[in-house]
Formats: structure tokens, sequence, C-alpha cells
């Protein structure tokens, strides 16, 4: 007993060890890290005498995935989230059957051992992206924010979609039953309700209770506990865990610039991006060190077979997004232009390729493949299990390594690439901020007895004048006035000592004001989430410098 833990320890310490030093190295090549940590983990696979370490599914699912989906969600921006809800969906639902189908019909004709039932149950698996994979290497080559927003709503969403129909899949296969039309409709539609009000609920619930505390170590304990209540509440209720984590997620993330502190808020995201880092990279690492596991069962088939099947089948996923991405976005145009009266005009189709490039897939599919029940209810085998692993190992070990190398390429040759430039949206809730933080100090100058103290009277000039640089700097955006205005945020205010604790008391107040404005700003649809995130930190930098001070 005393020894299989201390093995345990030891691989566990050396999978740490391995995500911080090529995690590092990912860095230093500018690379997403899962690309680097999947090539590693292969690359380690052939070592000869280390420990082999498999990937249990379960743990995926009950331990990895929830925190992992709800840190996603908490980050993504509802408006955005909402605005491409009928692209989102499109990709989520329409893109999935799809795969599911056209992988199902393809399976039959091209891979010895499997037929449309079996092949239903690989398309399901591969079927959703991964997560994190594909936004975090988009994000990094710096493609458009609305081609990332509708990554990251896909990404949060498929999830569920496959995994329903993974469960119709196996159940075709294992129990012989195919599912009437009315019963998967059904299904769907509790799955998705019940998934979305489960999450809803546990987010008003911690809400709540976030309201009544006021405590960094309890709050972040109650942060980590809360996916895993929206999960298991869900799976108990036979919904699904994955919508109910993303609701939280998207619930939270739209609250809790009320119910934390400034000193919380910062830690929590510390404390996410270091959960978020870990967690990923033990997983895309596991992902390479699965190739031993995932050849074991495949000695009935030569080489040359497997590496045309793996090739084929890629292609074929590949392929099948590419075939979806156009009508898919002429279809979710037609629908925003006529029923949600949005005005935008059509992509180029070379952004709509570029969307079709970033199908990446990831853990869920892996985890998914290998819980794959090995037998059916008459005791017999499952037919082309093992052969479905591979395949699946296959997809993911091709969508993230070669179309997550060949993205920036394609990117810079498509002119994609953002520039990097003035954030008009940013730069004008920053100016609205600042005149009223200014139109309050000139009404507390005006109600107060600086008139007759010569020293109140200098310290409101000198916070006036910070403020007006704050502005002055802000229209004339240039990178040097850029530097300037970060100085201007760091200026002291000269103030006698008896009159200290009134600069104090009225700092606080202008930040409190620049606070409400900007989350007015959200609120009513002017700035995203993730602007109001940017404003956010540097105001709870400022409270707690000040708070200190």
């Amino acid at each position: 007993m005393h020894e299989g833990v201390r093995q345990v320890e030891l691989v566990f310490l050396f999978l740490l060890l391995f995500v911080i030093i090529f995690g590092a190295l990912a860095k230093q090549l500018r690379m997403a890290y899962p690309i680097v940590l999947v090539i590693a983990g292969l690359m380690v696979s052939f070592i000869p005498g280390l420990p082999r370490i498999s990937l249990n599914p379960d743990i995926v699912f009950l331990a990895i995935l929830p925190p992992l989906l709800y840190h996603a969600a908490w980050q993504t921006s509802w408006r955005e989230f909402r605005y491409n809800i009928v692209s989102i969906l499109l990709l989520a639902f329409g893109l999935v059957a799809f795969t599911v189908f056209g992988i199902a019909f393809a399976s039959e004709k091209g891979f010895s051992l499997l037929y449309w039932n079996t092949g239903f149950v690989l398309g399901a698996i591969v079927a959703p992206t991964d997560a994190i994979a594909a936004t975090s290497i988009a994000r990094r080559v710096g493609l458009p924010q609305r081609i990332v927003d509708i990554l990251e709503g896909e990404s949060l969403v498929n999830d569920a979609t496959g995994l329903l129909a993974l469960e119709f899949g196996i159940a075709l296969v294992v129990e012989g039953h195919t599912p009437s039309f009315a019963a998967g409709a059904t299904r769907l539609v509790w799955l998705i309700a019940a998934g979305i009000g489960i999450g809803v609920l546990v987010g008003w619930l911690v809400r709540r209770l976030e309201l009544l505390i006021d405590d960094g170590p309890i709050e972040m304990t109650i942060g980590l506990v809360t996916p895993y209540a929206a999960y298991i509440a869900a799976e108990e209720a036979h919904a699904s865990g994955v919508i109910a984590v993303v609701a939280t997620g998207l619930y939270i993330g739209r609250h809790s610039s009320v119910f934390f502190s400034p000193s919380v808020r910062l830690q929590a995201y510390a404390l996410w991006n270091a959960i978020d880092f870990v967690l990923n990279g033990l997983v895309f690492v596991l992902i390479g060190l699965q190739l031993p596991f995932v050849l074991a069962g495949l000695h009935q088939y030569s080489r040359p077979l497997l590496l045309g099947y793996a090739v084929s089948f890629s292609v074929l996923v590949i392929a099948l997004r590419l075939l979806w991405i156009y009508p898919g976005a002429w279809t979710a145009h037609l629908i925003r232009c006529r029923v949600q009266k949005q005005n935008d005009p059509f992509p180029a189709p070379r952004a709509l390729f570029v969307v079709g490039w970033t199908g990446m897939r990831g853990v869920v599919s892996l985890a998914a493949a290998l819980s794959v029940p090995e037998t059916l209810a008459n005791g017999q085998p499952f037919p082309g299990r093992n052969l479905i692993i591979f395949l699946t190992f296959s997809v993911i070990l091709v969508t993230l390594v070669l179309q997550g190398l060949t993205l920036p390429p394609l990117v810079r040759a498509l002119s994609l690439a953002s520039r990097q430039g003035p954030d008009c949206e940013e730069d004008e809730a920053r100016r609205l901020m600042i005149e009223a933080a200014v139109a309050h100090i000139e009404q507390a100058r005006n109600a107060g007895p600086a008139a007759t103290e010569p020293a109140l009277t200098h310290m409101y000039e000198d916070l006036l004048g910070h403020h007006h640089q704050r502005l002055t700097a802000l229209e004339c955006r240039s990178q040097a006035q850029e530097q300037a205005a970060g100085e201007a945020e760091d200026h002291e205010v000269s103030a006698e000592p008896s009159h200290y604790l009134r600069y104090r008391e009225l700092s606080q107040d202008l930040l409190r004001i620049e606070r409400q404005t900007a989350l007015r700003l959200r609120d009513d649809g002017r700035i995203s989430d993730t602007v109001l995130r940017r404003l956010e930190r540097e105001l709870d930098l400022s409270e707690t410098r000040i708070s200190t001070s």
C-alpha cells in the first residue's frame, strides 16, 4: 500500500514537472502550449522503462472537465455569446449531427470492423471540439475577436451534444435499441433545459452565499466546489452536467463584479489561471502518453494499414467540418438578418475557411472513446472498440499538431491577423469613467470646506489635474501617451497629513464611481464583459494599493 502511494506521488510530481518545463518551452517558442505538451508526451511515450500512465475517463469527466469548462465559461462575454448564438448553435448542433452521420456512413465503406452503428459511436466521439485548444491557439495567432468568440462558444456547447449522440450510439450498439425521433428529441430537450436550469440555480445559490461572505480563502473554496456541484447535480437529474457547468460559469462570470470584493477578485483570477494551466497541461501531456495503450489492442493490423486509417480518417473529419462551414454560415447569416435583425455583412470566405480549420479535438474525445464499454449486453466484445480508440487518438493528434502548427502561417497568408490598435469601446468606457470621477470631484469640492482651507483646495485641484491629464492622454492615443496615462494612474496626490484620511476616502469614492460607471456600461450592452474585466482589474489594483497604504 505504501509503495503504491509513493509511486502515485512520483508519477504526479513527474507530470507536474513535465508541464512546467514544456509549458515554459512553449512560451519561449511562442507556440500554444497544448501543441508542445502533446508532442512532448508523445515523444516520452516511446522511452522504454518509464511507467505507463493511463487516462481514466471517469477522472476526466468528474475531476478535470468541470473546472475547465467553468473557468472557460466564466471568462466568456455574455454579450458576445448571445449575439453569436445562432452561429454557435449551428456549429454545436448542426455540425455535430453532420459529423456524426457523415462518419457513420463513411465508416461502413472505409474501415474494417466498423459498421454504421459503430461509426455513429465514433462520429459522436470526435464531433466535439476542444474547449481550450482551439481558442488558446486562435488567440495566440491574433484571429479577429468575432471568430474567437464563435469558436469559444461552440466548444462550450458541443461537448453536451456530442456526449448525447454518444449515449444514443452506445445504446444502439450495446442493447441493439434504436431510439425513436420523439424519444431523442425529448431527451435532448431535457438535457439542455434541465442542465441550464440546474446550472443557473447553482449559480444563484452561490451568488447569494457569496454576498454574505467576505473572506478570501472561504470564497476560493466555494469557487472550487461550484463546478463540481453543478455537474453532479445535473448528472443526478439525468441532465447534461456539461451544460449545467457552462450555465453556472456564465451566470457567475456575469455577476462576480457585484459580489466579489477587489482583493478576492484578484485572488480568484490568480487561482483559476493557475488551475487552468495545471489541469490543461496535465490532460494534454496525458493525451500524448496514451500511445502505448492505444496500440496495445491493434496487433491484428499492420502498421502501414493503421497509418493509412489514421490519415484517411483525419482527412475525413477535417473535410466534414469544412463542408459544413459554408452552408452553415449562410444559414446563420440568413437567420441573423431576418429574425434577429442583425445587419452584419456575410463573412469573407477566407475567414470561414479559418473557422473550419480550427476544429481541434482534445481530451473529451479521448475520454469518451476510452469510456466505450468493452462488451455488449450479450457478453460479446464491443465491435471495433480498439480501432475506435486508435482513430480518435489519431484525429486528436492530427488536428492539434497539424492544424495548430499551420494555423499561424495560414492566418498570415490570408491577412486575417487582427492589428493591435486602440480599442474604441474600451477607450470610450475609460472616458466616461474619468468624466464621472471629475464630476464627483467638482461636486465634493463645491459642497465641502475647500474654499476656506487652502490645503484642501490644493488637494482637489491636484486630483482634478490628475484626471484631466488622464483624459488628455486618452484622447491623444499614441504609444508615449499611453505610457503617460499609465503613469498618471499611479500619480500620488499631495495632501497634508491632517487631510490624508479625507484624501483616501475621496480616492475610494472615485474608484467606486468609476466602477459603477463601468458596470452600467456593461449592463447597457455598451461594453463587453471582457472589457469590463480589464477595467475592473485596474480598479481592483488601485483600490488594493490605496487600502494598504
